[in-house]
């Protein structure tokens, strides 16, 4: 079953979370990932959107999803995040 990661993240050093950026498709790619959007703009219908950048991305699976995710190589990039912004991130189950 298709599996959705939405990522809302406040950027707060944009030179620090480049290097995050450099490394992300080479790696994401590897898990057969599908990155749909990435906004810093969204429209906003209701409420209040804090978040500097907005991302969604898909996998085949939530194995896939966490294979990359918990993998070395993306955690070790992941720190240049971590270093640069603050995130929350959630996993959606598709439908069907």
């Amino acid at each position: 079953m298709t599996v959705y990661a939405v990522a809302l993240i406040d950027i707060e050093d944009r030179e620090g979370y480049g290097n995050y950026e450099q490394g992300f498709m080479d790696i994401f790619s590897k898990y057969q990932g599908t990155l749909l959007a990435v906004d810093e703009d969204p429209g906003v219908l209701e409420g209040e959107w804090p978040w500097t950048r907005t991302v969604l991305l898909s996998f085949p699976d939530e194995a896939k999803l966490r294979a990359w995710y918990d993998s070395a190589e993306y955690q070790s990039l992941a720190q240049h995040r971590f270093d640069a912004s603050d995130a929350s991130i959630a996993v959606i189950k598709g439908l069907g």
